[in-house]
């Protein structure tokens, strides 16, 4: 069976290495599904899910929440920096509901005090926390 090695690599270090039969994703130009021998490129992530199905175990799908970054595909090598990411089974599902009423508080603060700035960070910041809500639950 061919396959596909994927690593996602943070600031903190390497976050994932594993091989894969399949890799989904969200890309700022849409969902794109990889396959081993996918043509090579270089991609902008979105704040989303990522699915890994694995080799090792064909029932057996990881569940990433990417925070954003950068995808590569070179060959069946795929790399994805990202800024933080996290496994299913590392997310702490309830600090980050607290996160999603931290950036919701925030956020109507922001856009009360007409700062775009301070109202991008709290967008984001509530992304980032539905992100890992999401993928917690699977």
């Amino acid at each position: 069976m061919e396959q596909m090695t994927v690593q996602i690599v943070t600031p903190d270090g390497m976050k994932y290495d594993h091989h894969a039969a399949f890799v989904l994703v969200k890309t700022v130009e849409g969902e794109m599904g990889i396959y081993p021998g996918h043509e090579e490129l270089i991609a902008v992530l979105e704040i989303d899910e990522m699915k890994v199905r694995r080799v090792d175990d064909e029932n057996h799908v990881d569940w990433i929440a990417v925070n954003g970054g950068i995808i590569e595909i070179n060959k069946n090598m795929i790399t994805v920096i990202s800024d933080s990411a996290e496994r299913e089974r590392d997310i702490d599902i309830s600090r980050a509901e607290r996160a999603k009423l931290r950036a919701e508080r925030e956020l109507e603060e922001a856009h009360k005090a007409h700062n775009a700035d301070l109202e991008k960070r709290a967008t984001v910041a509530l992304q980032r926390a539905i992100n890992r809500i999401r993928v917690g639950k699977h």
